[in-house]
C-alpha cells in the first residue's frame, strides 16, 4: 500500500469535496475507508494498493472532473 497527498487548487464549495470523494472511490484499487478531502487545505488524502493502479490514475479521476492537481507526494504506508 502507499499514501498519497495530493494538492488541489483551491476548492469552492462542499459540493466539491463529495465529487472528488466519488472520483477517488471509483478508481480500482483505492481503499475507500482512507480518503479524505481536507477542504480547507484543498488536499486528498488517499491510500491506495500499487498492484492495482498508479497516483496518475487518480490524478487523472480528479482532473477529469475539472479539479487542477498542483502536487502530489507518495510515500509507502
Amino acid at each position: 500500500m502507499k499514501k498519497a497527498v495530493i494538492k488541489l487548487e483551491e476548492l469552492a464549495c462542499p459540493t466539491c469535496m463529495q465529487k472528488i470523494e466519488a472520483a477517488a472511490a471509483a478508481v480500482p484499487g483505492v481503499d475507500r475507508s482512507s480518503i479524505q478531502v481536507l477542504f480547507n487545505a484543498s488536499k486528498l488524502k488517499v491510500n491506495f494498493n500499487e498492484a492495482e493502479t498508479t497516483v496518475a490514475k487518480i490524478q487523472t479521476a480528479i482532473e477529469e472532473l475539472g479539479y487542477p492537481v498542483v502536487s502530489t507526494k507518495v510515500q509507502a504506508v
